[in-house]
């Protein structure tokens, strides 16, 4: 899960990246409003964390020009607690509002309370006749469940949450084995190619990247 933090403030947007690593999201980082616009034009971010007040551009504006982009769910930060400010960030679209000085762990809860809901949303990633069925906790070929063990279908699953991205094998363990994992990379080049066999004809859907980790790299979206 990618997730943009914009905030003008060097020390707010550290607090809040250190809390987000811990719990394995994907981190990117934005001084103001241009710079967001930039990061969500280049990146397939999930879920933005917006201040309001900066400069250049400011959070309400940014978040009128992203949204003509890609519809990405809104957290907004702001020092303005009055009524007005929420009901209008909550018409632009905004999911939760957390009013400035906040607690880290509180927006942490609200930014997984969020999270749970898209990937409740994104339970079903599908390419052509390859399905990955979250709910079900299955994997089908041409209607035909595949034996993946767990870590397979782990592995699986984020490759397709991050296709057509570079993923360094460090990366991969990180988000598929944890941060607590202390094994070889090499077990990430065992399992690849123990998932690559069981993926038949869509096997190379998987590519190297050379001297960083892999890729699943496919011609349209999920």
């Amino acid at each position: 899960m990618k997730i943009l933090i914009c905030d003008d403030e060097a020390l707010i947007r550290d607090v809040i990246k250190q809390y987000l690593l811990v719990e394995h999201f994907i981190v990117f980082e934005a001084s103001n409003g241009i710079e967001a616009i930039e990061v969500v034009k280049n990146n397939d971010i999930d879920l933005i964390v917006m201040d309001i007040m900066m400069p250049k551009m400011d959070g309400y504006q940014a978040i009128k020009e992203i949204k003509e982009i890609k519809d990405i769910p809104f957290i907004v930060l702001s020092a303005r607690s009055e009524e007005f400010d929420k009901l209008y960030g909550f018409d632009l679209g905004i999911d939760d509002y957390v009013t400035k000085p906040f607690s880290p762990k509180e927006l942490l809860a609200r930014i997984k309370a969020v999270t749970k809901r898209l990937q409740s949303d994104n339970a079903f990633y599908k390419y052509e006749t390859l399905i990955l069925d979250d709910l079900a906790h299955e994997v089908r070929v041409d209607n035909a469940i595949l034996e993946l063990t767990p870590k397979e279908y782990d592995l699986l699953k984020y490759f397709m949450q991050n296709k057509n991205i570079a993923l360094s094998r460090e990366a991969i363990l990180s988000n598929v084995w944890g941060y607590d994992f202390y094994g070889d990379e090499r077990t990430v080049d065992t399992h690849v190619k123990t998932l690559r066999n069981n993926l038949g004809k869509y096997r190379d859907l998987i590519k190297t990247v050379r001297g960083m980790g892999y890729k699943f790299e496919i011609k349209e979206n999920i």
